[in-house]
């Protein structure tokens, strides 16, 4: 889960031009007004991402939760107390066993779902959401294999069900400055890019109901991740989480757009943070059997591509070792780089443009994103202001819903999803052969020589 960003000095000078820019009313306030009208939503999912949905979707005037579906409890509990805090209506619930999401997409009073549910359910609940022309925004992870992929394609284009996916990232305001630097060509000819998930998950990857974060167990008794990521770490070694990293840099160089991946090796180094993690734990120790369980996941993956057009992309996935969280994004180009050194915090990434920074010297970025502050930001940086992780959430969450809501095409679209969810299953395949290369497919069959371009976009 990405953590709030402080943006220090870099948000409030940019809040300040944000207000200077725009007269715009509270969006709220607008669509409150009866001049739009509203997305009736279902929720299938309600963990601990599913509640950010819920607190997120009911900051807007446009969106009414009708239904929610989740068999857990105490999940439903919590988005009900977020829902009764804000006053609205209940939403009808759905919570007989895992298959009882479909009688929510029985409903004929709902437009649009969300799914945030386990990564297992993402797919299924997408096609079966498709099937009945319900618009689908699901969840970022990994697919569980490629098949998966081609089925989300071929009932987007059996269905003309449109479905986003949710990838917040790449909204995150420094990501789109890179993005309209990038696209203003600043960077010169883009060459190499750099991205992953470096998050530490032992704490969340082990506890129990009654000792929450700091127990030594995972399963059908635990709760949150526990309940279920755990048991991917231990059949799985692959780029299990790639789209927080791969999903901006895939809008640096327009995958899908004129551009796409060609190729993929990965490589994984041998595992030994979560037995380290139970062991060291008080609840835990070298005797305890979690300690001595084997876990298919290497500490890190590593993730090489190809794309048609030249550019090379390395991932990385490292969420089992000791470390601060950061998505290590570098972008390089023929005319200079940035590099984002600490998650949250601008001033501390480095920046160099041959033909303007002290010879082979860093600059702060700061004055550069200041400068280059995406449309979307300049414009609705204060509507965001309040919205989850730093106002990602704010600008993922209109994306989807006004799409919907207007009838427009989703930004990151139904080939996005496909692609960036095949990441995972084809770092498995290449890992399996000792790093081989392996052919990443087209999910766009051929349309991507002709799909408009992300800055036509967003």
């Amino acid at each position: 889960m990405l953590k709030k960003i402080d943006r220090r000095s870099f948000v409030r000078n940019l809040s300040m031009g944000a207000a200077a820019a725009t007269m715009l009313e509270n969006p709220a306030r607008l669509f409150a007004s009866g001049n739009r009208k509203q997305v009736r939503m279902g929720i299938i999912g309600v963990g601990a991402r599913g509640q950010f949905h819920v607190s997120e979707l009911m900051r807007r005037g446009d969106v009414e939760i009708i239904a929610i579906a989740d068999p857990d409890p105490s999940s439903i509990a919590k988005a009900l107390a977020l829902t009764r805090e804000k006053g609205i209506k209940d939403p009808v619930l759905f919570t007989k066993g895992d298959e009882d999401f479909m009688n929510l997409l029985k409903r004929d009073d709902i437009d649009a779902v969300v799914i945030a549910s386990p990564w297992e359910w993402h797919v299924p609940q997408s096609i079966e959401a498709m099937k009945v022309g319900k618009a689908v925004g699901v969840e970022v992870c990994g697919g569980i294999n490629l098949q998966d992929s081609w089925d989300l394609v071929d009932s987007f284009e059996k269905t003309g069900t449109p479905i986003m996916i949710l990838e917040n990232v790449c909204y995150r305001r420094d990501i789109m400055a890179i993005l309209n630097m990038v696209q203003k060509g600043r960077f010169g000819e883009i060459l190499h890019l750099q991205g992953g998930y470096q998050h530490d998950l032992r704490p969340q990857s082990f506890n129990t109901a009654a000792t929450c974060c700091d127990g030594v167990d995972f399963g059908p008794g635990a709760v949150g991740n526990a309940k279920w990521r755990t048991e991917h770490f231990v059949k799985r070694n692959g780029d299990l989480y790639p789209t927080h990293g791969f999903g901006p840099l895939a809008l640096m160089v327009d995958i899908n757009r004129g551009n796409r991946l060609t190729t993929l090796s990965s490589i994984a180094c041998k595992s030994r943070g979560l037995n380290r993690y139970i062991a060291h734990q008080p609840k835990g120790g070298p005797d305890h059997p979690n300690a001595k369980r084997r876990f298919a996941l290497g500490d890190i993956v590593t993730t090489q591509m190809q794309t048609a057009n030249g550019e090379t992309i390395v991932l990385t996935h490292d969420t089992t070792s000791p470390r601060p969280y950061n998505l290590g994004f570098r972008v390089q180009g023929t005319n200079g780089l940035w590099q984002d050194q600490h998650e949250g915090e601008p001033e501390q990434g480095r920046i160099y443009f041959e033909d303007k920074s002290p010879e082979h010297s860093w600059e702060s970025p700061v004055a550069y994103l200041e400068e280059y502050d995406h449309p979307l930001w300049k414009t609705m940086g204060k509507d965001a202001e309040g919205s989850g992780h730093g106002g990602m959430d704010f600008f993922s969450e209109k994306a989807f819903v006004e799409g919907v809501r207007d009838k427009k095409p989703f930004p990151l679209d139904v080939y996005d999803l496909a692609t960036w969810y095949a990441i995972t299953p084809l770092s498995e395949n290449s890992i399996a052969q000792g790093g081989a290369m392996v052919e990443v497919p087209d999910f766009t069959r051929g349309k991507w020589k002709e799909r408009v371009s992300f800055r036509e976009i967003l």
